[in-house]
């Protein structure tokens, strides 16, 4: 008697954790069940958005509504499955930070008809981090020669012209000294 319990409670394990691992590979591929699947969730402005819901039925379309970022309707229709009704829309550049919801109303008038789900698009002025990986690593750039303000410089590129500058200036700083000394002493000019 126990080793029949045994092998009833055996059998009953493997086939639920049959079924726990079998789940997963069947709920990725399927939207939601009565939702509104948005992908990605968090985007930046200008990202394009694809919405999917089962909520429709079989053959169902759907009216999307993205107004509430600024993007406006757009048409969901079954793709590669009947059942999945999927659309897209681009998130305006001008959209502000946020968190949006997003809106699909089934079509037709069956029983399907007129019924509404929605989800959430979160939107961020900065990158995801997969996106921030992508980009490149600016290379720092360091300045090199001489500062070009057109008025020369001591280590301009002639060193005759700078020579004569500094010899006039010279000159004039003598030639004011001499007139402010004149000037001290009483001698007209």
């Amino acid at each position: 008697m126990r080793t029949a319990r045994k092998l009833t409670t055996s059998a009953a394990l493997a086939v639920t954790s049959a079924g726990l691992l079998a789940a997963p590979a069947s709920a990725a591929n399927a939207a939601p069940v009565g939702g509104l699947e948005v992908a990605p969730a968090t985007v930046t402005p200008g990202t394009t958005v694809t919405v999917r819901t089962t909520a429709c039925g079989a053959d169902g379309g759907a009216t999307g509504d993205a107004s509430a970022v600024g993007a406006g309707t757009f048409a969901l229709a079954p793709a590669e499955r009947p059942e999945v009704a999927s659309g897209r829309f681009k998130v305006p550049p001008s959209a502000q930070p946020g968190t949006y919801e997003i809106v699909a109303r089934c079509a037709g008038s069956g029983a399907d008809g007129g019924k509404q789900v929605a989800g959430d698009l979160s939107v961020t002025l900065t990158s995801t981090a997969s996106a921030r990986e992508e980009q490149p690593v600016p290379v720092p750039v360091h300045p090199r020669g001489h500062v070009k303000t057109g008025v020369g410089g001591a280590l301009g590129p002639d060193p005759v012209k700078t020579a004569a500058g500094v010899a006039v200036l010279a000159v004039a700083a003598a030639g004011g000294t001499w007139l402010l000394h004149r000037r001290a002493r009483g001698d007209r000019i």
